[in-house]
């Protein structure tokens, strides 16, 4: 029926008006049409797929503890943790200060809009009104956009949400997913940025902070704006009170908890090598940079953090600091019962001045230490410690091939007439290890095998020459702490490893490591090279590493124009090794160590020997004492047969010249012969025969960076 206007009976401005019941009408039909449009909308809507950013997860690394955190991949810092990690305490913590009556409603409140709505006209602080749930809906499913349409959007889906998913999985999700400041996503990444400890350790009065910075990250931020979050701390307290979720005893007893700085984001510092080196071997393992950057792995590692502690530290303070420009330092450090590295010290901060690690890439001629290997070689040739040989300096000697050799030196010229093999190992004698390696029953190719068997790798230039024996082969300090290893373990090879075990989101395991040691040297051969390098120690070139106070295996290693200085020694449970070397402006060219740290010549005996014997006391510090297996000492060393001299006692004038060997101390200038292309260089040889070989003074370049 067609109401007039004006309206008949009606006087003043009523005439105009409609009446209570044509107003009724119009509020039923305005009723109809929202309802008719929410159930088109609540058809159409569906709940979308969750968005990319709500689903990355850094991957992190931890140390050998499983708990202490080493580093991370990826730039979105969050890991996810079932609700049952999260204590109750924070549970109530950010209810209490975001949605207190999240478990009573169905997505929405009504009374919190409200409540919103006559704030913000009372022109108090802003609020949003919205549940946990619709936050969740719109970090996790939605986007950030502020439009009416993705506000429906969000409305429709928080209901649809409800009628999927629990209660206690909305929290969790929630929870995983909401933003904490300082690059956290979720209470795990904000218990590690916060506090440096897991969500499920956090106290009552630490997680009621996580759930105060909740509502404003940027305005609640601890460095900026302390203040305004111990009030916002205060008021969740409080709030938890009032629901009954803490007693008023507990809450005065509450104190606001200290908060750590804030962390340099990125691999830095000493640490920085250890996370490249351990993405390195994930790649090798099939585990890819996308992979780690943003599928939330846990990577657990045989680094221990003590042992780590210990080799930043006994770097520091051993370290040569007089006349020490571009010296550089590398330490490895591996279980011999694993192949697991448990330190390493690749330098002082990653990527500055360089991003080449020191431990594993560095490689420098590895001298005396080489030493070791041909002792393996002799004894399973059947020469004991206890056969004598000539130990004068100056010595020259014909291969089988029939070259002759330059004058092979000793440290410092030093002659020690008739010795044992036993004393030639602890005084470093040079001609001694070279006619021993000369011996028919032994060659430089068994020398080079013993070298390869204990674990250094191909990768490794070894040449079958009489200078193999005297280190010209330039490995890393990681090829040397693992190829000792093989005797800390009793002949067992183990390849070196960093990553032990990689877990997925779901908690399955990716990747495990299973240690499968190779058979490298019988058991009673190496008790012969346990008591041969301890005796280096007790009584020859290493005795500085008597201090670590427990029974140690070692050489020392000094190169030709001292170019390197090394300590390599093990324990049963550890096997270290510590370089030095100098670079040149250009960080490539070596130098020669002499003058670094006030003195001449840097032995091996010298600072890498007080470096490896600072970070062996700290890093076994409340250790077990554990003892070699024992070897029976050479009986007879005064009447033991003296093999077939092959060389001759002094220079001929038949032979010809070839550079001198490396030495433990420096030897007469070598007459060098560099390799083309500037890598390590092969030994020089007369025409005509293989040649003994030399030390030639390396050079590093990018072809010698190995990974």
């Amino acid at each position: 029926m067609r109401i007039d206007y004006p309206r008949r009976g009606r006087a003043g401005v009523r005439r105009y008006l409609p009446s209570w019941r044509q107003w009724l009408a119009l509020l039923a039909t305005g009723f109809g049409l929202l309802v008719a449009a929410f159930a088109v909308l609540y058809v159409k809507v569906d709940v979308p797929q969750p968005n990319d950013q709500a689903l990355q997860q850094s991957s992190v690394v931890y140390f050998a503890d499983g708990r202490t955190v080493l580093g991370r991949f990826g730039q979105t810092n969050r890991q996810s943790v079932p609700l049952s990690q999260v204590p109750v305490s924070l549970q109530h913590a950010v209810l209490a200060a975001e949605d207190r009556q999240f478990y009573e409603h169905g997505g929405f409140s009504p009374t919190g809009i409200v409540r919103a709505a006559w704030n913000d006209l009372r022109g108090g602080s802003l609020e949003g009104g919205s549940t946990i749930t619709q936050q969740l809906v719109k970090n996790y499913y939605l986007t950030q956009q502020r439009t009416l349409s993705r506000k429906a959007q969000e409305f429709i889906v928080s209901i649809k949400i409800e009628q999927q998913l629990s209660k206690d999985q909305i929290l969790q999700d929630y929870l995983n997913t909401i933003y904490f400041g300082r690059g956290a996503y979720g209470v795990e990444a904000a218990a590690r940025a916060y506090f440096r400890t897991d969500v499920q350790d956090l106290s009552p009065a630490q997680g009621a902070v996580l759930a105060s910075i909740l509502r404003s990250p940027g305005a609640y931020s601890p460095e900026h704006h302390l203040d305004a979050l111990k009030a916002r701390w205060a008021f969740v307290l409080d709030g938890e009170v009032t629901e009954g979720w803490m007693t008023p005893a507990q809450r005065a007893a509450a104190v606001f908890p200290p908060i750590a700085a804030r962390a340099v984001a990125g691999p830095s510092g000493p640490n920085g090598y250890l996370v490249a080196y351990v993405q390195s071997e994930l790649a090798a393992n099939g585990i890819s940079e996308d992979d780690l950057a943003s599928g939330g792995l846990r990577v657990y590692t045989s680094i221990d953090a003590k042992a780590q502690a210990a080799a930043v530290a006994a770097v520091a303070k051993e370290r040569p600091t007089t006349n020490a420009k571009g010296v550089r330092v590398g330490l490895a450090s591996v279980d011999p019962r694993t192949g697991g590295i448990v330190a390493m010290y690749g330098g002082p901060d990653y990527g500055h001045p360089q991003y080449i690690n020191d431990a594993t890439q560095s490689i420098a001629q590895a001298g005396s230490t080489f030493k070791a290997f041909t002792l393996a070689a002799a004894l399973q040739a059947g020469i004991t410690l206890d056969t004598r040989w000539d130990g004068a300096s100056g010595r020259v000697f014909t291969d089988a091939h029939g070259s002759t050799t330059k004058p092979i030196a000793n440290e410092d010229h030093k002659s020690y007439g008739h010795i044992t093999l036993l004393q030639a190992i602890e005084d470093s004698v040079n001609t001694v290890f070279v006619d021993v390696e000369n011996q028919p029953q032994v060659g430089a190719q068994a020398v080079v095998q013993a070298a390869r068997d204990a674990g250094i790798p191909d990768s490794v230039q070894i040449d079958p020459t009489l200078s193999a024996t005297l280190g010209v082969a330039s490995p890393t300090a990681l090829d040397m702490a693992s190829a000792y290893a093989t005797f800390a373990s009793g002949g067992l090879r183990y390849p070196p490893t960093v990553v032990t075990k990689v877990v997925g989101t779901n908690g399955g395991t990716l990747y495990q490591l299973t240690p499968r040691p190779t058979r490298a040297f019988d058991q009673d051969l190496v008790a012969q090279v346990d008591f041969a390098l301890q005796k280096v120690v007790t009584d020859g070139t290493g005795t500085r590493a008597r201090a670590v106070g427990r029974p140690v295996a070692g050489k020392t290693g000094t190169t030709d124009s001292n170019l390197s200085a090394w300590f390599v020694g093990y324990t049963p449970q550890m096997s270290t090794a510590v370089v030095l070397f100098r670079t040149g402006p250009d960080g490539r060219t070596r130098e020669s160590l002499t003058g670094a740290g006030g003195g001449g010549r840097v032995n091996g005996g010298s600072f890498p020997a007080a470096i490896w014997t600072a970070y062996t006391s700290a890093a076994l510090k409340g250790t077990p004492v554990l003892k070699f297996p024992t070897a029976p000492e050479p009986p007879a060393l005064t009447a033991s047969p003296t093999p077939t001299p092959t060389a001759s006692p002094t220079p001929t004038a038949s032979a010809s010249p070839t550079p001198s060997a490396s030495t433990s101390g420096p030897s007469p200038s070598p007459s060098t012969s560099p390799s083309p292309g500037g890598g390590t260089p092969s030994p020089s040889a007369p025409p005509g025969g293989a040649g003994a070989g030399a030390l030639v003074p390396g050079i590093l370049t990018a072809g010698d960076r190995r990974p």
